[in-house]
């Protein structure tokens, strides 16, 4: 487990990358095009595991300190929905949350650039309201996520999209090619300190770009499954993940130089085992 006390160094943003680009087997006006450097890395969340927070001095709260955004409407209705289910017993700030009458108090605005009034997640006490602290007798951690977990469901389900898909990237935009046919193409990668804009460089730690969070026991393609297929659909992601599998098979021209420095570093660590880059 990562020392809190001790930061290891993150490793630039700029790097060789492999790509690859295929056709959605359910839809051949969309393209998929994926960076295998970053799916194929070994990174996972670790959260509550050496996790040194996006804000200097909260390494507690993870990236929730500022909230999350809602991507749209029915995002926001969706997480409304479970916050209801939520109690006291299992939900830290349940009586902050009480609004007038029986609507939750549980968005605030705030303004992206020249995108203004944006709806987020409320922030009470320096982060997300929904961020169950330390020493909470119902357990640390994010609310929404431990409901998914107590009820059979998948995180996905019950949190805002931005955060159960962090830190994998979806952009789509729409291509006209020279021969006058039109495709949705999505590119699939890594949501690095740049994918936050210029604030991302003033982040007190970022995850993807530190060897401490590349440590996961398999491929991120493999242990983000299900939010891959939520991002670009099964039969797309069954594709992309043979096509990961086959590469890794070959051997990886371009691992994430994280991934490569965590796996260097692991035999010093007694009693780690080290993390292939195969």
């Amino acid at each position: 487990m990562p020392s809190p006390d001790h930061v290891v160094a993150e490793v630039p943003l700029d790097f060789a990358r492999e790509w690859i680009e295929f056709t959605d087997p359910a839809d051949t006006a969309h393209r998929i095009r994926a960076d295998l450097t970053w799916l194929c890395s070994r990174w996972t969340c670790i959260f509550g595991r050496g996790c040194h927070g996006v804000v200097p001095g909260r390494p507690d709260d993870g990236c929730c300190s500022h909230g999350a955004f809602f991507s749209d409407k029915e995002d926001e209705k969706r997480v409304r929905g479970f916050a209801a289910a939520l109690t006291p017993a299992d939900w830290q700030y349940a009586p902050a949350a009480q609004g007038k009458g029986k609507k939750l108090d549980i968005v605030e605005k705030d303004d992206i650039g020249e995108d203004v009034d944006r709806r987020r997640t409320r922030t009470v006490d320096g982060a997300c309201i929904y961020l169950n602290r330390p020493g909470f007798a119902g357990g640390e951690g994010c609310a929404l996520h431990a409901l998914a977990l107590r009820t059979g469901r998948h995180p996905l389900e019950t949190k805002p999209e931005v955060c159960w898909q962090l830190p994998v990237r979806r952009e789509q935009d729409w291509v006209d090619r020279p021969d006058g046919t039109r495709v949705l193409l999505s590119t699939v990668g890594e949501f690095d300190r740049r994918g936050w804009g210029e604030g991302g460089h003033d982040l007190n730690w970022w995850c993807t770009s530190s060897p401490e969070a590349h440590v996961g026991g398999e491929a991120l393609y493999l242990s983000y499954g299900p939010e891959l297929i939520a991002l670009i659909g099964q039969l797309a992601y069954d594709e992309l993940a043979r096509l990961c599998a086959e590469r890794l098979k070959l051997g990886l021209v371009a691992v994430h130089p994280a991934t490569a420095a965590a796996a260097a570093a692991a035999p010093a660590a007694a009693g780690t085992a080290r993390p292939s880059v195969e």
